[in-house]
């Protein structure tokens, strides 16, 4: 019996504690960890998974399917080596898949996952939200990107922050200090991706350097853009994404988007679908923004995304590996267009071999803020083996 007691009293103490740590933390505006412990730890996992789409809630990105990807008279000829297999497993890949001249040339995909599979695509939504801007500017909701945040957001018509304009937000420019840390579990990130409130949070952020003056890669530019193209357009992002993008280019499947209690996209990241859809995404941006003849996105706007930014960092290098909203870099004298997520999502478009290149999983180079992660790099050599040996 008085083993009964002392685990009675035991339990009642922990349920008492863990109501007083939970009361703490929405008291002191940190609610959102109780949904992270609960995301990550008690499932096992320490945190943010391409699969979170079946714990929080989603907006449906519709589409209207159109013809599948032709299959290119190679393809899936070429095999992987034990020594690309192993590169491709080491980094925890669930798809890889190359399209050229406008055809499915390779694909493979691991583990439990297939064409149809979705997957967090993370800082790969920054670049969607790129291209939906573009198709603003040709739709004429937005007339340039020279225009004022102020312009659309009540809250940015005075003071320091009416001089940012929507170029300095796609540039990472805009010199407001949100905070990029995920590993920060009370910081910026955390709240947004766990949290509730994100645009009271992503107002509430001040400037710290004179805009356009210093690059910062930072996710809050990218919800800035968000809510400026709802403003703008009439529309939330998804339904405007779907409407312009999603639906025109005929992905073969309804894309999600996740969103908050208040209804927002977490824009910055968290847009799920599969690796053959994320590839027509490519073939969007290596088209110049044209699908079928018609124009979806500025070309003008598409140049721009893939131009560097040529802004100094907060060490004083000049960054040019960064346009407006998509990453760029060099792959042996190539020029390469890339949009990049956290744990390794990549849409590739190697514009002189009429290239896309799309990899899902779950891991990548761990090294913070690299101009180009280790990995990529893997992908693209073996990207390159098999487009010159396609015909072998």
């Amino acid at each position: 019996m008085k083993v009964l007691r002392f685990l009675f009293r035991f339990l009642i103490s922990l349920c008492i504690a863990i109501g007083l740590i939970i009361l703490l933390l929405m008291a002191s505006g940190n609610g959102h960890l109780i949904k992270a412990v609960r995301s990550t730890y008690l499932i096992g996992k320490t945190g943010p998974s391409i699969n979170d789409h079946i714990r929080f809630e989603n907006a449906v990105i519709k589409t209207r399917p159109g013809s599948e990807w032709p299959r290119s008279a190679h393809y899936n000829n070429y095999r992987l080596s034990k020594t690309e297999d192993s590169i491709v497993n080491s980094w925890e890949t669930v798809a890889f898949l190359l399209i050229q001249n406008d055809s499915l040339l390779f694909e493979k995909y691991y583990e439990n996952y297939s064409r149809d599979s979705y997957s967090n695509s993370f800082s790969v939504a920054k670049s969607l939200v790129g291209l939906a801007i573009g198709v603003a500017l040709e739709k004429g909701c937005i007339q340039s990107i020279d225009q004022k945040v102020g312009d659309f957001l009540e809250e940015y018509k005075e003071g320091e922050r009416s001089r940012i304009s929507i170029k300095d937000l796609l540039q990472m420019s805009s010199g407001i200090d949100f905070g990029e840390s995920y590993g920060d579990p009370f910081g910026f990130m955390a709240k947004a991706y766990y949290g509730d409130e994100f645009y009271e949070l992503t107002m509430e952020k001040n400037i710290q350097y004179p805009p356009s003056e210093v690059w910062k890669y930072q996710g809050g530019n990218t919800m800035l853009l968000s809510f400026i193209l709802k403003e703008a357009c009439g529309k939330s992002l998804s339904e405007f994404f779907s409407e312009n993008i999603w639906s025109k280019i005929g992905a073969s499947k309804s894309a999600l988007w996740t969103i908050n209690d208040e209804g927002f996209e977490k824009s910055y990241c968290c847009f799920y679908s599969n690796a053959r859809d994320f590839a027509r995404v490519g073939k969007l941006v290596l088209d110049s923004g044209q699908w079928a003849g018609k124009q979806l996105v500025q070309k003008d706007f598409v140049s721009f995304m893939q131009t560097a930014v040529n802004i100094k960092d907060e060490s004083g290098e000049l960054v040019d590996h960064y346009g407006g909203h998509w990453w760029l870099t060099k792959y042996e004298g190539k020029k390469v267009v890339y949009a990049r997520g956290i744990l390794g999502q990549y849409i590739v478009i190697i514009p002189q071999d009429n290239l896309i290149m799309v990899r899902l999983g779950h891991r990548r180079d761990p090294a913070k803020g690299p101009k180009v992660p280790v990995d990529l790099y893997d992908y693209l050599k073996i990207s390159n083996d098999i487009i010159s040996q396609r015909g072998q």
